[in-house]
């Protein structure tokens, strides 16, 4: 049975993005040459790509907000989820286009477009106040409000991406985090069906997921608890399990070993 979308304060999600996006936006201001040309945890991405994929996850809403939207039915951040690594080819391609044209320049210029980009994505959030209003994207239509989230995801994902390949810590914003988490935890549940392992995530998220014996009272045979960022760091593929095992998680029962179900996100 399919997971449940779950909920999301839009005024919430919105307050999030534009936290997250300019503690983004000052980060990216204080790269320097060098720093643009340290790799990352990415493949063959240096910090110039990663800066310029940032550049096109905050500015899609603007850059999209009034496409046609295809009159069929919407999508939810679950089937987003389940979709990403479809999309990985096309997204490194554009990373690369992006890091040779428009973010191509020194590190003053870079910084200047993703301002350009960070405004743009800063005045399209009042559009998300409007009931019903749908976005089109490369999977399919969604409902603005949760195009929103998955934002939050990216931005939580890569922001920390940015700061491991800096060697620096970077201060999300909590509810950020909080979105990105509930997300993954949901969409592991909604990958992984099933009530035999509980998975986790104080404060943040608890959900029942693997095929086995359902838990119904008591303590559960199979738990898995993690930090939020051990969390996102594993269902987006950034560590392995055996890394964060007994250091930012914890692992008890004979289901508990989640490794052969991730990532969640390609």
């Amino acid at each position: 049975m399919a997971t449940k979308t779950r909920t999301y304060d839009p005024a919430k999600v919105r307050a999030a993005l534009a936290g997250q996006t300019e503690a983004l936006r000052s980060t990216v201001r204080a790269l320097d040459e060098a720093q643009l040309s340290l790799p990352t945890r990415l493949g063959d991405w240096r910090v110039r790509e990663l800066v310029a994929h940032l550049g096109m996850v905050v500015s899609w809403v603007p850059a999209h907000l009034d496409d046609p939207v295809p009159d069929v039915r919407p999508i939810t951040p679950l089937y987003w989820a389940r979709q990403t690594r479809t999309a990985a080819a096309t997204i490194n391609e554009i990373a690369e286009e992006l890091a040779a044209g428009a973010f191509a320049g020194r590190a003053a210029e870079v910084a200047a477009e993703f301002d350009r980009c960070c405004d743009a994505l800063l005045a399209a959030l009042p559009a998300a106040e409007e009931p019903g209003r749908l976005i089109a994207m490369r999977f399919g239509p969604m409902p603005l409000a949760d195009f929103l989230v998955t934002r939050l995801v990216e931005t939580v994902v890569h922001a920390d991406d940015l700061a491991q390949a800096l060697g620096t810590d970077f201060t999300h914003e909590k509810q950020a985090v909080a979105a990105a988490t509930r997300l993954l935890a949901d969409a592991f549940a909604d990958q992984v069906p099933g009530g035999a392992v509980e998975l986790r995530v104080p404060p943040y998220a608890v959900v029942q997921a693997v095929e086995g014996p359902k838990h119904t009272r008591g303590t559960p045979p199979n738990v898995v608890e993690a930090e939020p960022l051990t969390w996102i760091r594993l269902a987006t593929g950034r560590v392995a399990w055996a890394e964060v095992l007994d250091v930012s998680l914890s692992a008890s029962g004979e289901r508990s070993d989640l490794s052969a179900h991730l990532p969640v996100l390609g």
